[in-house]
């Protein structure tokens, strides 16, 4: 126990930059027993987030919440008794309930002096490096108002290439995008169960997370419901990409009351999820947790080795196979002889001319070529490697 709350005043109680995501479930709770629509917000839910928050703010924090809730709210203006099941139906559905959801945070965050100021992604914003920096300064630029960004994915012109899945990952990546030193994600149960909840039995939460590894799937059980397009299995994806990069995560009950406020003061409440040794750059995260990759490398042992070992460079000669169409500059993922992923990185040719050069010395390349560009596959500043799996206590 004593482990425990010193790792959560080392990583969670001494976090000055907060990114917080809110799920539809926490908004939106049993809505047709309280005798709303399907989908239609629980104005005391809301009410309770805008307090917290502010206060959070007024601690002198910086917090930008991800929040869900457009087509809930969508499905509830419009009478819906089920989530649509098609694309342009939740579009529809997003785009009559974003301005709902928005209105709603105005209202609760104007009575403490804030702006809710909208922001809306799709994953192209982020795969575009441009774009990229560009909401970042954007977010910073809200951070020195009196404004708290609330971020949701852009559903009425998000299609399957370019969707996140669903907000537990947006608001993994937007921890990077801004730098924050703690994720929380607020669902609809107390945290990660060691044993789900069965009659007679209110199940054990598991309070520290050390190492986010794979082991964990072995503890997600299905709690996904009408309205989320989550789930506990995305919560903990979300918090390993979190982790892995650095920063720290807690899954919590977002039904708690002063859920936030307890998480913030070190309270062990919900599942910690402790950060990797060391951060990454943000250049670093981008390539090994944000671009989307085009094809993938595979390299023979001496290249893993000198790749994910000594810090070197991927040149052509470690290469064995090309996989997919990409181009000049385009992400890949690079695969060791076991065929597993173990680094990504921006690629200094495109995959027609790798498939001329590989397994060749660099020396070789102009005359293979007619031209080249670099000696270098990949240059070891663009390379960002995979964390190795990890375990929990």
């Amino acid at each position: 126990m004593e482990k425990h709350r010193a790792l959560r005043e080392r990583y969670v109680s001494s976090a000055r930059r907060v990114v917080i995501k809110v799920g539809t479930n926490v908004l939106a709770p049993d809505a047709r027993s309280a005798g709303r629509a399907l989908g239609g917000l629980d104005d005391g839910r809301v009410r309770a987030l805008a307090d917290q928050i502010a206060l959070v703010i007024k601690e002198g924090r910086q917090v930008a919440l991800v929040t869900s809730g457009a087509i809930g709210c969508g499905m509830a203006e419009l009478g819906l008794k089920a989530r649509p099941k098609t694309l342009p139906g939740s579009q529809a559905a997003a785009s009559i309930g974003q301005g709902v959801l928005m209105a709603r945070y105005a209202e609760h965050f104007r009575r403490h002096g804030l702006h809710a100021a909208q922001i809306l992604l799709t994953h192209e914003d982020f795969d575009n490096r441009e774009r990229y920096l560009n909401a970042s300064n954007t977010i910073h630029a809200l951070f020195e108002l009196p404004c708290v960004p609330v971020i949701n994915e852009n559903d009425t012109i998000s299609t399957a290439e370019i969707r996140f899945g669903d907000n537990d990952r947006l608001a993994a990546l937007v921890t990077h995008l801004i730098r924050a030193e703690l994720l929380i994600l607020l669902t609809s149960v107390p945290g990660l169960y060691v044993e789900p909840p069965r009659a007679g039995s209110p199940g054990r939460i598991l309070r520290v997370v050390e190492r986010a590894g794979d082991e964990l799937a072995g503890l997600v059980y299905e709690e996904k419901t009408a309205l989320g397009s989550g789930g506990m299995r995305s919560k903990i994806e979300a918090a390993r990409v979190a982790t892995e990069a650095g920063e720290a995560a807690v899954i919590a009950d977002g039904g708690e009351p002063d859920v936030i406020r307890k998480i913030l003061a070190g309270e062990d409440i919900g599942t910690l999820f402790v950060p990797s040794a060391g951060k990454l750059s943000s250049y670093k995260r981008w390539i090994r947790f944000t671009s989307r990759p085009r094809g993938a490398l595979h390299v023979d042992a001496g290249a893993r080795t000198a790749l994910a070992e000594r810090g070197k460079s991927l040149l052509p000669s470690g290469i064995i196979r090309v996989e997919g169409e990409f181009e000049r500059g385009d992400a890949v993922r690079v695969h060791g002889p076991d065929g597993e992923e173990f680094a990504r990185g921006l690629s200094n040719y495109s995959a027609a001319e790798i498939e001329q050069i590989k397994g060749r010395h660099s020396g070789q390349i102009e005359r293979i070529l007619g031209y080249k560009y670099y000696d270098e596959v990949v240059h070891r500043d663009n390379l960002a490697l995979l964390k190795s799996p990890r375990c929990l206590r």
